[in-house]
């Protein structure tokens, strides 16, 4: 297996793994997610909202569906041009941005945020501690927010697979995983194939446990964390298929630890 170079995100998300991240959720699922990020985040209708990485916008579309103000911050050219063109169709006020996860150019502006899917960890350290800080500082005070991964060492370990495949919108996935207990890194080789066309790209995870997470967002100026398992606000576990951890941005924490 080739290893990720360190910005290995950088460009990883078009082409067929776009497609791919764009046909693999089913609709009822996310709109499952949204509602669970509208009610952890008790948002007041029109609330102002910051999704990051926002992806292809589902979530973010969703929300603007339900009246409130969203935001979606990402990197990728290809999935942000599919959230334009998805919230043009739709007629949604949805503010797109590109930029970097760990460099949010916002600042005491948005009532609540959620970081979905498995982003959280891209990065070495001191790059995951950057992005928990750039959040709390784009929060006001007292904001939510929503750290989602399944990349949580008490529900990734406990069932962790060293091969994936699978298809979704006429792509086969298929994924090489290896875990490295001294780095605490999980490295991937993930290849999409859709008719002759085949996509190979590594990539790599930084794997930690709930309480390291809990330390992380301590840091990043969050308190009065809850934790959750599933959606369906089922108590977070050994073993739950993925972390939801609620948190609020501190009163009193000014821009946030620096990291």
């Amino acid at each position: 297996m080739t290893n990720a170079r360190p910005d290995w995100w950088n460009g990883f998300f078009d082409g067929l793994m776009a497609d791919f991240w764009q046909a693999v959720i089913p609709p009822e699922a996310t709109a499952s997610e949204a509602s669970f990020f509208e009610k952890a985040l008790r948002l007041a209708p029109g609330a102002r909202v910051l999704d990051v990485p926002c992806g292809h916008g589902r979530h973010a579309l969703e929300l603007a569906r339900r009246g409130h103000r969203l935001t979606g911050l990402d990197l990728s050219a290809d999935l942000l041009g599919a959230a334009r063109a998805a919230s043009a169709r739709e007629g949604l006020a949805v503010e797109w941005a590109s930029g970097d996860m760990r460099e949010i150019p916002w600042a005491g502006v948005f009532d609540g945020a959620y970081c979905a899917g498995n982003a959280f960890g891209y990065f070495d350290d001191a790059g995951n501690q950057a992005f928990l800080t750039a959040v709390g500082r784009a929060l006001k005070p007292g904001g939510r927010f929503v750290l989602e991964s399944g990349w949580v060492a008490e529900s990734l370990l406990p069932q962790f697979r060293g091969t994936l495949d699978m298809k979704a919108g006429g792509i086969r996935f298929q994924a090489e995983n290896r875990y490295d207990p001294v780095s605490g890194y999980v490295e991937n080789l993930f290849t999409a194939t859709r008719g002759g066309e085949t996509t190979s790209r590594p990539a790599r995870h930084r794997l930690y446990t709930c309480r390291q997470v809990l330390e992380m967002l301590g840091r990043a100026g969050f308190e009065s964390f809850e934790l959750f398992g599933s959606p369906a606000a089922e108590p977070f576990a050994l073993g739950s298929p993925r972390l939801l951890a609620v948190s609020t941005r501190s009163q009193t924490s000014g821009s946030g630890a620096s990291g």
